[in-house]
């Protein structure tokens, strides 16, 4: 039986393929945006008073090719600083005689508290390395208000670290060598600080802080961070204040910031030395500017200098020095005591975030938080409003009521399809994942992603466009010189502005910066609601020329929420490699559930604008199987994509284990291994049949006579350890390390106790790190009545519950000496103290590496020895 359209069906599906390929050439703009395509990188024969791109990567090749990884532990993290420190004593050597450039390679230690992943912890440093330079001019004074630069350059576990971070201090040289080849003075110096102790958790920039003569001076700070491989800059953070961010809308020359990033940052695991300039110890007006594209390379084997998209780092460099320039000219640079003595005086609360945001790069919109109290309220004052303006004086209070509730039912029947257009995609990925063998099937093709979820989304938002035609309008049409189809467009449009005026009215009553969207949306609709009834009086109310009418108003906005939307959707496809691993059953399906719901809510706002005139050719039931069979069709298909490659790799934690007595003695070793995403060891290993048989799993790979590792075995990475479930325990041998080591890390007590009124005592303890060669970083988790330790000012941080345990505090201590660990534990009572310590080296013994070496090109190991021991005092 031949399948029969009727004439309103054909004109449906032209409407719905002409916006197919609307959105298309939209998607490509923002694509190309995104990717910076419209950017050429400048070569190392560009002209000295130009940033080039070039002249970088010449620095990105030696610190992440010749020299490697620059982990803490490592030798070539000492060549990193040394190579810094070389390259900007050439500067100096070369410049002019108008200013003058002071360098400082300063060795940093401390101790401090704070909470990292919603954990609290204790960091304790030592011989860390930061490479400071300032340069200024010949007349300047040492307390004159400085503008700080911040990049580190040690590199995290297992990476060549070419984004994250290399591609940041090659910016800083090659902006440091303009900054004297172009003779350019500054008003206001200028500070470089290349630290080495980052990815430690902050530990470079806090010794800068704490210790630096120059820390006070600093009166606005640029930190550059990379979470992928480039893209564009976007400034993740911004504050204390609105002046950071008026300064990069009023310099940058390609802009990429929007307040919302504010409102979602702190939920993303994760944090930057912005906050310790920022918030915990500077309270210094700043910007934090990040890499977020390539975000699959973030912390991996793979993040290497082909991973970068070109043009990045060109147009971080011109941006840079266009920021920085705004910062040294502005007036309002004060260095700490300036900043309190106006704070004091002027005895005002501190200034609150501004709005804004840049559009597709080309330019930016910001407008202070007082501002966005008044023009965010007027959208919905108008939908208020409205109903006075749409139906005359004469006929009465009764029709002005009745346009009010037909808008209002418009308003529910919208909000009820943007509910559904986040609730359809979520089953259907649910029941796909009913139906297959793993998870994230668009982890590596994330257009897959809109193909799976935005034909369903679509049907969501358009099933209460069907329902609407059975709703009775309020108004008597009788009484009114308008038709029937001519109300019901004013209630469903209506009703879609109404819905965005509320959302843009709960951003600002919530103290968040991401009403700006829906606030844009709102007043685009008005401009093309006004187009839309000038057209009528040209064309018939139902012509698709009528509808052209109020489309191209909306366009400039609709590019935006795809550019906005789709770099959100893709940004959240990329990190879902990473964002931690939730216990089965229901860890598995939660990244496609987060993955479905964002494209569903991306799809609200990129087309719902369009629906108030557009419903009336897609709202049919042809339309809504066609979209139902295209969804079947996608998620069908996706079952057949294996979720990872080489450019989209799964991240695996391959820990060689050895626990030991004393420090001469191995007693037991394992290989223990985890996952970060919901696709578990299982998966895995029997996609990597090699690694399953060199670990002695059968292949129907039952893991029935492997142990679980328990979380304390992950010490080492604690907090991090806290995002991984499933581990996994093999039985390994000890002999070769007791071959490479002659002695492992012990804890002793070497004083006696020193006991004090009240059954109170002090436990006087030395830790010995032994003969290893590659230390990351040592963990201490300590059970028992303390009241105070002589580590961070002598204060605890707030103690941690792990699986049920007793209430323990957990301290990580770093940086490398020839010198043991020496520090005191105060007790309540004579109770026993019981520490636990774990040591990451970064040395892996032959078997181990054989074994990482098994492991498929789509995967990422990320692996390292830790030695775990426990003792009681």
């Amino acid at each position: 039986m031949a399948f029969k359209l009727s004439p309103g069906d054909v004109a449906g599906f032209k409407v719905l393929f002409s916006m197919a390929i609307m959105y298309g050439l939209m998607a490509f703009l923002v694509y190309s945006t995104v990717h910076m395509h419209f950017i050429t990188p400048l070569g190392i024969d560009a002209p000295l008073d130009r940033f080039s791109e070039g002249r970088a990567l010449q620095h990105l090749r030696v610190l992440s090719q010749d020299i490697g990884g620059r982990q803490e532990g490592t030798p070539g993290l000492i060549e990193a600083a040394q190579y810094i420190k070389g390259q900007l004593e050439v500067l100096k050597e070369r410049a002019g005689s108008n200013v003058r450039i002071e360098i400082e390679e300063t060795v940093v230690d401390g101790s401090f508290n704070m909470m990292f992943l919603g954990y609290s912890i204790s960091l304790g440093y030592r011989n860390h390395t930061n490479i400071v330079m300032r340069i200024s001019s010949v007349n300047s004074k040492d307390t004159d208000p400085s503008v700080l630069l911040n990049a580190h350059f040690d590199s995290p576990l297992g990476s060549p670290g070419a984004g994250d971070c290399g591609s940041c201090v090659a910016s800083m040289l090659e902006m440091a060598r303009l900054t004297v080849d172009s003779g350019w003075v500054p008003p206001h110096p200028i500070i470089f600080l290349f630290n080495g102790a980052e990815e430690l958790f902050l530990l470079g920039a806090h010794g800068f802080m704490k210790t630096h003569r120059w820390s006070n001076t600093i009166g606005a700070f640029i930190n550059i961070e990379a979470s992928g491989t480039g893209g564009l800059d976007l400034v993740c953070q911004s504050g204390p204040g609105s002046w950071p961010s008026l300064v990069y809308a009023q310099s940058a020359v390609y802009p990429m910031a929007h307040s919302a990033a504010q409102d979602v940052f702190p939920v993303i695991p994760g944090d930057t030395d912005y906050r310790i300039f920022a918030e915990d110890y500077g309270d210094i007006p700043g910007l934090d500017i990040i890499f977020l594209v390539g975000g699959y390379f973030y912390h991996t084997s793979y993040d290497t200098m082909e991973r970068l998209l070109p043009g990045s780092i060109q147009a971080r460099g011109e941006n840079l020095l266009s920021i920085t320039r705004a910062f040294a000219n502005s007036s309002k640079l004060q260095n700490a005591h300036e900043r309190e003595s106006l704070k004091a005086a002027a005895n005002e609360p501190k200034d609150e975030r501004a709005v804004f945001f840049d559009y597709l790069s080309w330019f930016m919109i910001f407008y202070s938080r007082k501002a966005a109290a008044v023009l965010h309220m007027i959208p919905i004052a108008i939908f208020f409003l409205m109903p006075f303006l749409l139906v005359s004086s004469n006929i009465g209070l009764s029709a002005w009521f009745s346009t009010f509730c037909d808008s209002l039912k418009g308003l529910l029947l919208h909000a009820l399809g943007v509910v559904l257009a986040i609730v359809l995609p979520i089953v259907f990925a649910i029941l796909r994942l009913m139906f297959s063998n793993h998870a994230m099937s668009w982890f590596a093709y994330p257009y897959l992603a809109f193909m799976m979820f935005i034909p369903c989304s679509l049907v969501g938002l358009l099933i209460p466009r069907v329902v609407w035609r059975s709703v009775p309008l309020t108004h008597d049409v009788s009484r009114l010189q308008t038709s029937k189809e001519g109300l019901s467009d004013d209630a469903r449009f209506w009703g879609v502005f109404g819905f965005y005026a509320l959302v843009t009215l709960a951003y600002l009553a919530a103290g968040l910066s991401g009403g700006f969207l829906t606030f844009c949306l709102s007043v685009f609709m008005l401009a093309s609601w006004i187009s839309f009834h000038l057209a009528m009086k040209l064309f018939d109310h139902q012509s698709l020329r009528s509808a052209m009418f109020y489309v191209l108003p909306l366009i400039p906005c609709l590019v935006y929420s795809i550019y906005f939307g789709g770099f959100l959707a893709q940004f959240l496809i990329e990190k879902m490699g990473m964002m931690g691993s939730v216990p089965p059953p229901y860890g598995y399906f939660i990244p496609d559930i987060i993955v479905a719901a964002v494209i569903g809510l991306v799809t609200n706002w990129s087309v719902g604008p369009l629906l108030p005139i557009c419903d009336h050719w897609l709202a049919r039931s042809s339309i809504l199987k066609f979209l139902l069979q295209l969804t079947v069709l996608a998620l069908s298909l996706s079952s057949q994509f294996f979720p990872y490659s080489i450019a989209a790799p799964k991240r695996v934690v391959f820990q060689h284990t050895f626990l030991t007595a004393d420090a001469s003695q191995v007693v037991d070793s394992s290989y223990d291994f985890s996952v970060v995403d919901s696709n578990s060891l299982s998966f895995l290993f029997k996609h990597a049949p090699e690694v399953a048989k060199e670990l002695n799993i059968g292949s129907e790979l039952s893991f029935k006579a492997t142990m679980d590792s328990p979380r304390q075995t992950w010490m080492a990475l604690l907090p991090v350890s806290f995002l991984f479930s499933g581990s996994l325990k093999f039985p390994a041998k000890s002999d070769d390390i007791l071959k490479r080591y002659s002695s492992f890390p012990y804890l002793s007590a070497y004083k006696p106790h020193t006991l004090y009124d009240g059954g109170s005592r002090r436990v006087h303890l030395e830790f010995y790190l032994g003969s290893l060669e590659k230390v990351w970083v040592a963990v201490l988790n300590i059970t028992g009545p303390l009241s105070s330790w002589s580590l961070a000012d002598n204060v605890l941080p707030a103690p941690e519950s792990r699986d049920g345990g007793p209430p323990s505090y957990i301290c990580r201590l770093s940086g490398a000496s020839h010198e043991n660990w020496t520090f005191w534990l105060e007790a309540r009572s004579s109770e026993e103290i019981r520490v636990e310590v774990a040591v990451l080296d970064q040395y892996m013994v032959d078997a181990a590496e054989k074994l990482k070496g098994l492991f498929p090109s789509w995967v990422d190991v990320t692996a390292y020895s830790s030695f775990l021991s426990s003792y009681v005092f």
